[in-house]
């Protein structure tokens, strides 16, 4: 099994899928970007890693011969779609692949062809009135499935919502919290957001026992709708301290901690900006049992999440 994104931070779920696969006794295959201490550290606990780009062509078909099942994950990149297609390619070129597991995002569930190409009045009526385009980020990953769906690859399509480790929940938020606040600009607004050890579980399922779900696309939340007086409770509880809701302007916020903190990355920053406007617009108020049947048992919740996040427990320590 190769699994790219392996030395990734958002989530951890590669990591932790090739953490969950070693202990079943699973031969994996680590992709990573550089040779690091996380890789050191992939290689202790047991997996074969490599070390490569994926936009080189010739990395990518070394690293994943002799390999019949792929999940694929990569950070935010302006080139995600070629990656992806890449990957694709070499799949293809090798054959006999079981399965193709893309990681993919929520918005992807309701990014049909008709919203993509509604009147803009229309498209920002339906998303709230903050958003008239998409970030190039969602962009990418809407033209990674239809590539991906074209391709004739047994593919499977993940699509999650905003993961609890997300950095708008953990890294951006940080700061305010060490004064006893949650400073966030989504209102009033409810969200299920997703555990990344839950996503990584489930993809786990799929790579060990892929014919049930090959050909599919789950759309995937966590277990429980809160709004944001709620969130600062848990963030509270996972922290041992008083945490208040300030609410904030969307895109006062966005200038303040997106543009601040990633002003040398403009494509994710663009991203994290839609993300806020549609979560601030209503776009992410939806749960769904999905993830709950596809796993079994109830998805890990946003406490729990945050009682099991590096970020916040340094925090806490502090």
């Amino acid at each position: 099994m190769l699994i790219t994104g392996a030395g990734g931070e958002v989530g951890s779920v590669s990591r932790v899928m090739v953490q969950m696969l070693l202990a079943q006794g699973r031969r994996v295959r680590a992709f990573v970007r550089r040779e690091d201490e996380r890789a050191h550290a992939l290689r202790q606990a047991g997996a074969e890693v490599v070390v490569g780009d994926l936009l080189n062509i010739a990395h990518v078909t070394a690293a994943l011969k002799g390999c019949r099942r792929v999940y694929f994950s990569m950070s935010l990149s302006p080139y995600y779609t070629d990656a992806v297609t890449l990957m694709a390619a070499a799949a293809r070129a090798q054959g006999g692949m079981e399965v193709f597991v893309n990681i993919s995002e929520y918005e992807q569930s309701y990014m049909t062809f008709e919203k993509m190409t509604a009147p803009d009045e229309e498209r920002r009526a339906w998303l709230g009135g903050l958003v008239t385009d998409w970030s190039p980020q969602q962009r990418a990953h809407w033209i990674s499935e239809q590539v991906l769906d074209w391709s004739g690859l047994p593919i499977v399509n993940v699509q999650a919502t905003i993961f609890v480790e997300n950095p708008i929940l953990s890294m951006l938020a940080l700061k305010p919290l060490r004064q006893g606040e949650l400073r966030l600009p989504f209102g009033l607004q409810r969200v299920a957001p997703i555990a990344g050890h839950d996503v990584a579980e489930l993809c786990v399922k799929i790579l060990v026992d892929p014919a049930p779900h090959v050909s599919k696309s789950y759309a995937l939340t966590g277990p429980e709708l809160k709004d944001m007086h709620g969130f600062a409770e848990d963030y509270g509880a996972a922290l041992g301290r008083h945490v208040a809701y300030v609410a904030e302007d969307v895109e006062t916020w966005n200038a303040t901690y997106v543009d601040r903190y990633l002003a040398d990355n403009p494509h994710a920053a663009e991203h994290l900006k839609t993300l806020t406007r549609l979560v601030a617009g209503g776009r992410y108020d939806v749960v769904s049992d999905e993830l709950a049947t596809l796993l079994g048992r109830r998805p890990k919740d946003l406490r729990w999440a945050l009682q099991n996040n590096r970020r916040v427990q340094r925090l806490k320590a502090d």
